[in-house]
């Protein structure tokens, strides 16, 4: 499955990486040690990656698809 959704990943452009990792933190009780696990070693790309990966994991679906990163609203 990881495999799979780091194709997807990469298909993302850097804007959307950062608008969707951005709404997964959002949503959920960041502090800093939970911020800390999607550690990328000083590249920004893969650390939203990271964070995006977390959340299929977490919710079974990509932050624009559902759960608490999705807010339909914004698609209106």
């Amino acid at each position: 499955m990881q495999d799979s959704v780091m194709e997807i990943l990469n298909t993302y452009t850097l804007r959307e990486l950062q608008v969707w990792s951005a709404r997964v933190i959002a949503s959920q009780p960041a502090t800093n040690n939970w911020v800390k696990q999607f550690r990328a070693d000083h590249n920004s790309q893969d650390f939203y990656k990271n964070v995006i990966l977390w959340y299929v994991k977490q919710y079974g679906c990509f932050p624009e698809d559902g759960g608490p990163a999705f807010s339909p609203k914004d698609f209106i």
